[in-house]
């Protein structure tokens, strides 16, 4: 998968896709179908995706409360997972802000990415101040030689498929009902850092990642799977992991600390790909340190059957 960044500088290989657009925070079961609708169109052309770096919501808010559901890297893994061929991850700034819908449709679409065809959902907005409509971009496609489809909005148990319904169930400690609206494990990924050494302290070794950024689950313990992405230990195994603010020793800033079963070996600057799969319990703060290392232990058993049922 190639990625290109400036829709004013496309080398000719990258030009006539047809492609899919939107923020695809998530890459959910609702992305999943506009992208088979951007394939289906014209199958012989290159598979693209067009999005934009930083959210347009961080761009406008940068003070708003963490909400995404993926970083962009794992946005791109994810996508490469899906057979896309071109991911045009625009750089968002006040110039593309500031676009009229019919500039991005001509300045972007058609004589900068010159895209064959592209596939939007219903909703879909765009250009300066949200203005522009799916219609409007069916109109301009009509006009400037490029193709234009419209995808419905996706519904699952009554319920339209979203970035902030998959974020409300996540607040909720509801990770598997997160997954039936991805189509995958939700997942945090990200470099393992130095922590304090108090897992392994405990008998309990941690791989510490950041949430940095990201939208926050609910605090608590989670049954999960992990895949360590990169380095000599690079493989699929599982674990439990504890997300929050560690009340047993007054931290503050949230993270996520892994515990990873059978596990011997050293994780620090790999990349972990973690996979919540079950909400075991909240955090707790305990009367000492032995009634944690129970509950640690009465955790890590409840998780290894939960995966191993898996």
């Amino acid at each position: 998968m190639r990625i290109i960044r400036d829709y004013q500088f496309v080398e000719p290989q990258d030009r006539g896709a047809s492609a899919a657009i939107g923020n695809f925070d998530g890459v959910h079961i609702g992305h999943q179908s506009v992208i088979r609708m951007a394939k289906a169109a014209c199958p012989e052309a290159p598979l693209g995706i067009v999005t934009f770096e930083p959210h347009p919501r961080e761009f406008f808010a940068p003070d708003s409360p963490p909400f995404r559901l993926m970083r962009s890297g794992t946005r791109a893994h994810r996508l490469r997972k899906l057979g896309v061929d071109r991911l045009y991850e625009l750089n968002f700034n006040a110039a593309l802000a500031g676009l009229t819908p019919e500039e991005f449709a001509r300045n972007v679409i058609a004589d900068g990415l010159g895209l064959r065809h592209v596939v939007v959902g219903a909703d879909f907005c765009f250009g300066k101040k949200r203005s522009g409509t799916a219609a409007d971009l069916v109109r301009f496609g009509h006009d400037m030689g490029f193709g234009v489809t419209v995808a419905p909005l996706l519904e699952q148990s009554d319920h339209t498929v979203s970035s902030t319904a998959i974020r409300t169930a996540l607040t909720e400690g509801r990770p598997r009902n997160a997954a039936a609206m991805l189509g995958h494990w939700h997942r945090i990924e990200g470099e393992v850092i130095g922590g304090e050494q108090r897992g392994r302290e405990l008998g309990f070794p941690t791989a510490n990642m950041s949430i940095a950024g990201l939208h926050p689950p609910a605090f608590g313990v989670y049954a999960v799977l992990v895949d360590v992405l990169d380095g000599p230990h690079q493989g699929s195994y599982h674990g439990a992991a504890s997300l929050g603010v560690r009340p047993m020793f007054d931290g503050e800033v949230p993270n996520i600390e892994t515990f990873i079963f059978d596990f011997s070996g050293d994780l620090y600057g790999a990349t972990l790909s973690v996979a919540l799969v079950d909400y075991l319990r909240p955090e707790l703060k305990f009367d000492g340190l032995q009634g944690l290392i129970d509950q640690m232990d009465a955790d890590c058993a409840r998780a290894r059957d939960i995966l191993t049922a898996l």
